[in-house]
């Protein structure tokens, strides 16, 4: 039987959904937040910005490794305690972040507390998972996703407030502060949520043998690809649009603000909008008209920058469409991936969000190494993702009908 809210000692209601929304907030609340202080590091810590940029590349890198760590750990011992673990470290790290007075001991710890970060978002999927199952769990995320998208709005803003009254250590300081505050709810309220904890899941060979059969599973694998490729889209507009917006356009760094904060919206919008479609249209329907708005934005977009350079509005305007779709498409995709593991969830979804991270990160390498001085490479790329979004999702779907009817009796 489902266990459900009612059944564990969890927060019901909204307070469930805004310890949940914390925790999948992790990684944009910890890169968003500190970024307006990035000129301050470099200045107060006597280096250059490449170095400071590798705090991070280097927390990113972190978030990646961690994810595989702290799922397995969590099929073993439960959620909460790992989670507990995760969050304490992050605590930790933050307020040596606000403390250091070295470049290369910042960069370290901010790898340290990337991979502590990664225990919530991973967790948080995993908890979605045991609580409302592998249809359900769609819908949730879903709304999830909507309320998430206010961290990298409202993030850059609340931290360049800091910069400018407190100084740059604040920004980390502030950091911990959430970690703390999101570590006192679990602490106070989460119940343990995995209902049959493995002993066996941290044996190397159980370990491999689990990361194989996730891995090899149709479901999981094109729900996987199809997360990354969308994901991978968003991570181009983020790294390339300060670059397009900014140096090419002329827009002042306000109106880039809320030219970015518009782009980012759209996502919103879209979570919410999965979250109502997934009971008349089902998963496989949200999913594909996800990913064909978000062909339609990126395509559209691409051959507006074919023709030079278009105005402002012309790049914003296809990015919100495509941030629309995918606000429907990934956490679709990340319930789609999850849901044939209830044994395994945790491990599923720590593979899941390396799988992402991987496949954004690649895309945002090459968007650097074929940067032109135009528009194109970012319009480009967003219509290459887009459409690798569409094929992976329509083999996603079809994946999950055959499995369906070869499960009928």
């Amino acid at each position: 039987m489902r266990q459900t809210p009612r059944d564990l000692a969890v927060p019901s209601g909204g307070g469930l959904a805004v310890l949940l929304t914390a925790l999948v907030a992790f990684q944009a609340i910890s890169t968003d937040l500190y970024l307006p202080s990035l000129p301050a590091i470099v200045r107060d810590l006597a280096t250059d910005i490449e170095t400071v940029q590798l705090t991070l590349s280097l927390f990113l890198l972190g978030f990646g490794a961690g994810q595989l760590l702290w799922g397995p750990l969590s099929d073993r011992f439960g959620r909460r305690p790992v989670l507990l673990a995760g969050l304490c470290l992050y605590v930790v790290a933050g307020l040596a972040c606000a403390l250091v007075d070295d470049i290369a001991s910042l960069v370290a710890l901010r790898l340290a507390q990337g991979m502590a970060a990664s225990a919530g978002p991973v967790l948080g999927r995993a908890v979605v998972r045991d609580l409302w199952g592998p249809r359900e769990s769609a819908r949730v995320l879903s709304y999830l996703a909507g309320a998430m998208a206010v961290a990298p709005m409202v993030g850059p803003i609340l931290g360049g407030w800091l910069t400018a009254l407190f100084g740059w250590r604040a920004n980390f300081l502030a950091l911990a502060a959430f970690g703390a505050a999101v570590l006192a709810m679990v602490a106070l309220r989460l119940g343990e949520t995995n209902p049959a904890p493995d002993p066996l899941a941290l044996r190397p060979r159980r370990l491999l043998s689990g990361y194989l059969e996730v891995g090899r599973h149709p479901a999981f694998f094109w729900h996987a690809l199809a997360a990354g490729f969308v994901y991978s889209g968003i991570f181009c507009f983020i790294s390339g649009s300060p670059y397009v917006l900014i140096e090419l356009s002329g827009l002042a760094p306000p109106a880039f603000g809320a030219a970015f904060a518009t782009a980012v919206a759209g996502y919103m919008l879209g979570g919410f909008a999965a979250g109502r479609l997934h009971a008349p249209l089902g998963p496989g329907r949200t999913l594909r008209l996800g990913a064909t708005l978000c062909t339609l934005a990126g395509v559209i977009g691409f051959l507006e920058t074919v023709r030079g350079l278009p105005p402002p509005v012309g790049i914003v305007a296809p990015a919100f469409a495509y941030f629309l779709g995918a606000g429907m498409v990934l956490p679709g995709c990340m319930a789609g991936a999850i849901a044939p593991f209830a044994s395994r969830a945790g491990l599923a979804s720590g593979l899941l969000g390396a799988v992402q991270l991987a496949i954004g990160a690649t895309i945002g390498v090459l968007l650097a190494a074929l940067y032109d001085g135009t528009a194109r490479p970012m319009m480009g790329f967003l219509a290459t993702s887009a459409l690798a979004t569409l094929w992976t999702v329509a083999r996603a779907t079809r994946a999950v009908a055959t499995r369906q009817r070869r499960d009928r009796p």
